[in-house]
């Protein structure tokens, strides 16, 4: 699944779950873009989909994206 990353602004209804200012992996998911729907992988470790007004895209460099996408995939090893 394609992978991009987004910065919360918003957590109105979900501030269990998300953190406002947090960076936030987004999947690609055409169907809930349809509805303006996002999915993001949230505070729980789990994908959901919540508002897209609720995000900004981010454009990282490459070096930026590799540290984060090794980091991630350390931890989903450690669990």
């Amino acid at each position: 699944m394609e992978q991009s990353f987004v910065i919360c602004i918003r957590n109105d209804d979900y501030p269990a779950s998300l953190e406002k200012r947090k960076l936030y992996v987004k999947l690609h998911d055409p169907e809930a873009e349809k509805k303006n729907f996002i999915r993001v992988i949230d505070e729980s470790g789990e994908d959901y989909l919540y508002p897209e007004e609720y995000f900004a895209g981010v454009e990282l460099s490459d070096e930026t994206r590799r540290a984060i996408m090794t980091d991630l995939a350390a931890q989903e090893l450690r669990k």
